[in-house]
């Protein structure tokens, strides 16, 4: 695996290419692999903190740092995504290490929410979330609701 460079900013420092790679990124996974259609630019990526992972200049894995009040009452860290050709690396479980180090950074010890895919509550039980909700359903997939309490 290449060496990851680390990138974290909010909207307005993004680059063009910054963005494109991000939106491009997350249409592809989230659109094409899932074959949902949904409206991915859905006004909030302009409040939120943008984390991303880069590798040989191309994005491999991003997520959005939501602050509280904007889709929940807590904290929350979104449209999380790893490149297709990156996964099984550990991208995915270091990308939301760096996320909540993140937030933890950012806002201090705050609850974290997150809205995970259903087939992915094990992986982010291994970090430390527990569900807090029934599953259900958004644009057309299994969701549950999960909650983080950050100690460090």
């Amino acid at each position: 695996m290449s060496a990851t460079t680390w990138i974290v900013k909010p909207f307005n420092e993004l680059t063009p290419h910054e963005l494109y790679a991000m939106l491009r990124l997350r249409s592809e996974v989230f659109v094409v692999e899932q074959n949902c259609v949904f409206l991915d630019m859905d006004n909030k990526d302009q409040h939120c903190l943008h984390v991303m992972g880069w590798q040989n200049d191309q994005l491999v894995a991003s997520t959005r740092l939501v602050p509280a009040g904007i889709s929940y009452d807590e904290i929350s860290i979104g449209r999380v995504v790893s490149s297709p050709l990156s996964r099984g690396t550990g991208i995915g479980r270091e990308l939301m290490k760096r996320s909540i180090d993140e937030v933890i950074l950012r806002w201090g010890l705050h609850d974290i929410k997150i809205g995970a895919q259903l087939y992915l509550r094990k992986f982010y039980e291994s970090i430390g979330f527990t569900q807090t909700s029934d599953i259900y359903l958004e644009d057309n997939i299994e969701h549950i609701e999960m909650i983080l309490h950050p100690s460090h």
